[in-house]
């Protein structure tokens, strides 16, 4: 071809990228949506999201754009609602127009809008409603749940002293921990520490919730039709969980095959049943793979999440001995050494209240919350929210919000007390959401936090050789989730 051809086609290809991108540009703006950064064709605003650090990247946009401001995900809008009283209003005041689930491509391929926690519409309403009532049957807001989390207190307790005050990483053992209680109201029993099918799935949990939260992860989140097809770290996630859900499936078919319909086990049995019910209805929700699949939800979001918030817990109350000392001090005064704490102790702990909410809120462990969508045409604040649009209620902007938090940034419990050291609510404290899909296991989360935290301060002293730092300490406040760093730890016995 000669130069002036050559020059030809490159000049008919500039005009063209500059007509498409003319046209993109006004389509964009035709849409009526709140204002934000200008996307680009395609890949919308992902060269605006700074390395890593998606989360962060749209608590600074609104600080540019307000309390709602539009984000493109690729080619996608999504409507993000900003700070406290942006959020409450989407959330609860318009609840029922954001009751949708938004699109999560890492994720997406596996769940494809099955489970409890990634369905919608009418199978959402009828696996929620089911899963409400079976896991209150099963102890959830009860008695009984309390004495199956203080039983596994005591194991913890006694795999902790195994280690002779030796330092170790104390996160699989934490997570072993938690996920144990959800376990016996799942699958109607504990595993054993030593357990290598329970270990390698714990490892998933972690592996998982690390990829989606890494920028590879963040990418796929923003343009799928393109990561999908790349290879990389982020392909491993749909490994990942399709091998966690060979896991409760072969646990289900266990169950499926001593089933005793007039004797429910668990949670497992409870779902067979309801199946048996229901199998000539054909609006039923009732499937095999509704149940692996909202095992699956339950396991991530009651096992991981509550280990979490301990793990950055535990290294919180390292960086701040005296804190620590403080805590320590109310249970010496209210439980004393003699009997193990009750979820009773808790409205007489008003400091160990503060320091677990502060906690929480501090460590703010799912910063963009799950996605959620419009489900018709919703005016919100003058603005026009199409039907099918993706929202994002960022809970790190409420629980960061400097209107609700005199020193948001700090790790600091009196945020929750007042003048007279009395425990404080808060109404911007909501690391569980809100609204009509809040969290099903806010109350089950919020009683294991206390009693693990109690329990192990009242038999050890936490102590590490290494002198950790504001940035060791601080979220790694990215994408999906806020996984603190690894760290080293001993649990020293304070007991005569």
């Amino acid at each position: 071809m000669d130069f002036h051809g050559s020059s030809t086609v490159i000049l008919t290809a500039f005009i063209c990228i500059l007509i498409s991108y003319v046209l993109w540009k006004t389509m964009y703006r035709k849409r009526g949506l709140p204002p934000g950064p200008t996307p680009l064709p395609l890949i919308g605003n992902l060269l605006q999201v700074r390395k890593g650090d998606m989360a962060k990247t749209l608590m600074e946009f609104g600080q540019e754009y307000g309390p709602v401001y539009t984000f493109y995900f690729g080619p996608n809008p999504v409507v993000v609602f900003w700070g406290y009283d942006a959020v409450k209003e989407a959330l609860v005041d318009h609840g029922e127009d954001f009751i949708g689930r938004g699109k999560q491509p890492t994720v997406d391929r596996v769940f494809q809008g099955y489970g409890l926690i990634t369905s919608e519409g009418d199978r959402w309403r009828q696996l929620r409603r089911f899963s409400l009532s079976t896991l209150r049957n099963f102890g959830l807001g009860k008695r009984s749940i309390e004495e199956r989390i203080q039983e596994e207190c005591q194991f913890l307790i006694e795999e902790l002293k195994t280690y002779k005050e030796k330092p170790f990483d104390p996160a699989i053992i934490i997570s072993k921990a938690v996920s144990n209680v959800i376990s016996s109201v799942v699958f109607g029993q504990r595993f054993e520490y030593d357990d290598t099918r329970f270990h390698r799935m714990l490892d998933i949990f972690y592996e998982t919730f690390e990829l989606m939260s890494s920028t590879w992860g963040q990418i796929q989140s923003m343009v799928p039709m393109i990561m999908n097809h790349i290879p990389g770290p982020h392909q491993k996630i749909t490994t990942l969980l399709e091998e966690l859900n060979e896991f409760v499936a072969e646990r289900a078919k266990i169950n499926k095959e001593t089933l005793d319909l007039d004797s429910p086990r668990d949670y497992i049995d409870c779902f067979l049943i309801k199946m048996q019910q229901e199998k000539d209805n054909p609006n039923s929700e009732f499937t095999w793979r509704n149940l692996v699949l909202s095992l699956n939800n339950l396991f991530f979001a009651g096992g991981e999440t509550v280990a979490t918030t301990l793990k950055h817990g535990f290294l919180l109350l390292l960086k701040y001995p005296d804190i620590q000392a403080k805590v320590c001090k109310e249970i010496d005064s209210v439980i004393g050494q003699n009997r193990v704490p009750n979820i009773e102790d808790r409205n007489k702990m008003p400091y160990t209240e503060a320091v677990i909410h502060e906690i929480q809120r501090f460590s703010n462990v799912i910063p963009m919350n799950a996605p959620h969508s419009a489900t018709k045409d919703t005016v919100f604040r003058g603005y026009t929210i199409p039907k099918g649009t993706d929202v994002c209620a960022l809970l790190t902007s409420v629980l960061g919000d400097p209107t609700h938090f005199a020193t948001p940034h700090k790790f600091n419990p009196s945020h929750f007390l007042d003048k007279d050291g009395c425990f404080k609510r808060n109404e911007a404290f909501m690391p569980f959401s809100i609204g009509k899909r809040a969290c099903i296991g806010e109350g089950l989360a919020r009683t294991e936090l206390f009693l693990f935290l109690t329990n192990i301060l009242q038999n050890f002293i936490l102590t590490s050789q290494t002198e950790f730092t504001e940035a060791d300490i601080a979220p790694r406040n990215t994408g999906f989730a806020n996984v603190p760093i690894s760290y080293q730890m001993s649990f020293v016995s304070h007991k005569l």
